[in-house]
């Protein structure tokens, strides 16, 4: 049975609750002895308190967070899935992931949010501020699910702002900069192959938005267009994917709040990771072509094998990530095909999926030429051919605002939650947020925020 541990997550959701407000604040003056109401008030343009009782007035007990009604909405949210419980599969634009959006849009109207979708179907719930042109503050993550992952990705950054943003509502807050949620579409690449494909077009991609016109299928040879109308999105006759891209500067600032994914917070006993900065992959596909025969017939020098190029390949990726002596580089081969794909034939053709990261695009970009070096030299020594070496896609990385970075530090502090700089080395819409505006995200570690007997299982159905 899953559950959050309550107490954890009102922390965790009054730190979003501290950031929203005290990222466009005014500095403090030094003998105000509560900053957190202080920048509330300087944000909202209204006072939360009388001043006489600022001197008792405690975060953690001033607001109330609704722990247990949140997780009830999570547990709720989790049902529109094409997996059996604990785990969760909400793929783009099928019926669980249009009834998944539904939910949540009522939750945003439930919260006073006016609520508007895109063309592709990012949502936005806004609470409009006294001064409705100021740049917004926002924030927001992602709800669908890849195959048999975890009900807390992404959804606790959704369901979770929806949260403070009724606790602040709850507290009397009236803010001066409108805040709006931001529940980005197919963060995860599971049905048409593109991550981060909402925030990728809110950043102005014009080649992703002509892509989706034109070319963008699924394996079932459904077009994005086609997959788009039929839940209710893209109706625009033209289809102008264009009206979804946001100018440079819509926001005063993104938070992304998202479980860490990975083990380093869990194992130091924190609570809270300060990202630092985002790891983007380049992605290679890579085909060699050899000369089938039978695995008896053709003896060992008259072969040209185009499995053995591909394995040696496999083993280069690796050696060129540990040259560069960094361990924020890092290289996987996560797709390796070799045809006929018979125990008694020998591979003709060879088909290798490569993904690079690194939060130095240089280093990155390094490493992926010296694969691309290798691949030549190996199909030349081996005399096959190299079809094929196509970088698919390869994303600059992006680096949180120092003044965000700042203020979550010291939100954490201010909260008595302990917690450390980190980078993140996963996808996250963050990453091209941060094209738009400044940009900071928040990690939780999943024991904060689950608890499951098999913790070796959870950890393969959070991971991405």
């Amino acid at each position: 049975m899953e559950s959050l541990e309550s107490t954890r997550f009102c922390s965790i959701a009054l730190l979003l609750i501290s950031l929203l407000c005290s990222l466009p604040s005014t500095l403090a003056q030094q003998h105000e002895p509560n900053p957190t109401i202080r920048t509330m008030e300087d944000f909202s343009g209204y006072p939360i308190h009388e001043p006489s009782q600022f001197g008792s007035i405690n975060l953690a007990s001033s607001l109330s967070v609704d722990a247990q009604g949140l997780q009830k909405q999570i547990d709720e949210l989790s049902n529109f899935s094409d997996a059996p419980s604990p785990s969760v599969t909400r793929v783009l634009y099928t019926d669980k992931d249009v009834l998944a959006r539904r939910y949540v849009k009522n939750l945003m109207a439930l919260a006073g949010l006016t609520v508007r979708e895109d063309a592709v179907g990012n949502i936005f719930g806004k609470w409009d501020g006294s001064e409705p042109n100021l740049p917004a503050v926002a924030t927001g993550s992602h709800i669908d699910a890849i195959p048999y992952s975890g009900k807390y990705d992404g959804v606790v950054g959704v369901l979770g702002a929806i949260e403070a943003i009724n606790v602040l509502r709850r507290s009397g807050f009236k803010p001066k900069r409108s805040l709006e949620i931001i529940l980005f579409t197919s963060e995860e690449p599971t049905r048409f192959g593109i991550s981060c494909l909402g925030s990728r077009l809110l950043a102005g991609s014009k080649e992703l938005a002509e892509a989706l016109k034109t070319t963008v299928v699924d394996s079932q040879n459904v077009s994005f267009i086609e997959a788009a109308r039929s839940a209710g999105y893209a109706e625009d006759k033209d289809d102008d994917l264009s009206s979804v891209f946001l100018k440079k500067g819509s926001y005063f600032a993104f938070i992304e709040l998202h479980i860490e994914q990975g083990p380093i917070l869990e194992d130091e006993g924190l609570d809270i990771g300060v990202v630092t900065a985002i790891a983007a992959p380049a992605s290679l596909k890579v085909e060699f072509e050899g000369s089938g025969g039978h695995a008896g017939a053709v003896l060992m020098p008259y072969r040209i094998d185009a499995g053995l190029a591909a394995a040696e390949l496999a083993l280069a990726v690796e050696n060129h990530v540990l040259e560069s002596e960094s361990i924020d580089t890092v290289g996987t081969v996560g797709i390796l095909e070799l045809h006929p794909g018979a125990i008694n034939s020998i591979p003709s053709k060879a088909h290798l999926e490569i993904d690079t990261r690194d939060i130095d695009e240089a280093r990155r970009n390094a490493v992926i030429k010296k694969i691309q070096e290798s691949a030549n030299t190996i199909a030349r020594k081996r005399k096959v051919k190299l079809t094929e070496f196509k970088i698919v896609n390869q994303d600059p990385p992006a680096l949180s605002d120092k003044l965000v970075i700042k203020k979550m530090a010291e939100a954490s502090t201010e909260l008595n939650l302990s917690h450390k700089m980190i980078i993140s080395r996963a996808y996250h819409d963050s990453l091209f947020m941060a094209r738009i505006s400044p940009m900071g995200m928040i990690f939780i570690p999943c024991y904060k925020a689950i608890n499951l007997k098999n913790t070796h299982l959870l950890k393969t159905w959070l991971m991405e």
